[in-house]
């Protein structure tokens, strides 16, 4: 007997430069109210992967590392905050889901989303005004305050905001990741600087943050680039793909967050690999020109095996913290630039970003991390999915 789909409550948002599925925990099948092989598969077949194809014709997915991602969320129980998010990085062709991190772009659309799906107490949300909206962050337990608009008691989404790399405007939300590093060292060897060995291109030197996702930089020049590629010179090359992942297995391993270098193709989602360079003009995907003189650095980075559209905004708050430490790579491409925002080129333009840090004892910590990104629901309604075994 044919089984009928299974009918499940979401919704689809944007979250600054990327976009994923949202769901509730309490409107997700029982079965995948747990983490789990079968949770995972359920997610997997929303997003339509694994797709040897590459298109994800036939669930949510958009087959991108920014499109290729699912949000679950929950009514808070810890004391002070609001909602709890958790970040399913969904592999494009391969049966795989990575929770080792979060996703800080999509983390803009958690607060609209918590507001408008009644995981915020009413008393709240002004009538007017600015929601703040309190996020355990489950994937990496931190805290992250959403500063949401909100008009006539509903959350505003139109605006004149303009983000490089999200094609209209919308309304702004302010983002502030609190202690992104937490009991983490920010530095996790203790140096601004390390040298880390990898076949093919040697001894290489390397700043290892812990700030919002852990992050391996290295300059531009170091590794043959210039810090000014766009996504065809680095994702239409198989043999740069392949030398940008043995550089991030090696960082991982050096990092300490594998034991293994086989271990990393289990974890495609962190750590992230970034090159920097000394600010230099470039035509943006867009089109637009970016002016040396507009910006600080130049950045490039990589998620799940290919050069990202953007930044993603995690690694956003990793630049922030770098560029606010003496002596790393980041801060050294920003001119030795001490504390407060730096503005960095990407792909798709730029991003300014802001990092509070203190030295203590010797050891820096990074109080908080903030930007500003914006939101949008795209649809609402069910998501249609075949039951398992079907």
């Amino acid at each position: 007997m044919l089984k009928q789909q299974l009918k499940i409550p979401a919704t689809y948002m944007r979250g600054g430069t990327s976009k994923g599925v949202f769901f509730r925990l309490d409107d997700l099948p029982d079965f995948a109210q747990s983490p789990g092989a079968a949770r995972d598969r359920l997610l997997l077949r929303v997003i339509g992967s694994p797709d040897p194809y590459g298109k994800h014709t036939d669930g949510m997915g958009g087959a991108t590392s920014s499109t290729s991602k699912t949000v679950i969320l929950s009514k808070s129980s810890r004391p002070d905050h609001d909602v709890d998010y958790l970040f399913g990085q969904v592999s494009i062709d391969r049966p795989f889901i990575d929770w080792s991190g979060n996703c800080g772009n999509l983390t803009a659309a958690v607060g609209s989303f918590a507001i408008s799906n009644g995981l915020v107490d009413p008393d709240r949300i002004p009538e007017n005004g600015v929601c703040r909206v309190r996020i355990w962050q489950a994937n990496i337990e931190k805290t992250i305050i959403a500063h949401v608009p909100i008009t006539d008691g509903e959350v505003r989404e139109i605006g004149d905001f303009e983000l490089d790399g999200v094609t209209f405007p919308a309304a702004e939300v302010k983002i502030e990741f609190l202690d992104p590093a937490g009991d983490a060292a920010v530095l996790p060897t203790g140096h601004a600087v390390d040298e880390v060995e990898v076949p093919g291109f040697g001894r290489l030197e390397a700043s290892f943050i812990n700030a919002g996702i852990p992050t391996i930089f290295v300059r531009a020049d170091a590794i043959g680039l210039t810090g000014t590629e766009l996504q065809p010179a680095i994702n239409d090359h198989p043999e740069q793909l392949e030398r940008l992942e043995r550089l991030r297995a090696h960082g991982a391993l050096a990092m300490g967050l594998i034991q293994d270098l086989a271990e990393a193709e289990q974890r495609q989602h962190t750590p992230k690999i970034a090159w920097v360079a000394r600010p230099e003009a470039y035509v943006s995907s867009s089109g637009r020109r970016v002016e040396a003189e507009t910006i600080d650095l130049n950045v490039r980075a990589m998620s799940m095996g290919k050069l990202h559209h953007a930044m993603m905004g995690t690694a956003a708050v990793a630049i922030a913290a770098a560029a606010a430490i003496p002596g790393t790579l980041v801060n050294q491409a920003a001119g030795g630039k001490a504390g407060g925002s730096v503005c960095f080129g990407h792909p798709s333009g730029t991003l300014e970003v802001g990092a509070g840090v203190d030295q203590r004892n010797g050891t820096w910590v990074v109080e908080r991390v903030s930007m500003s990104r914006s939101a949008r629901r795209l649809m609402e309604g069910w998501v249609r999915v075949p039951p398992p075994g079907a």
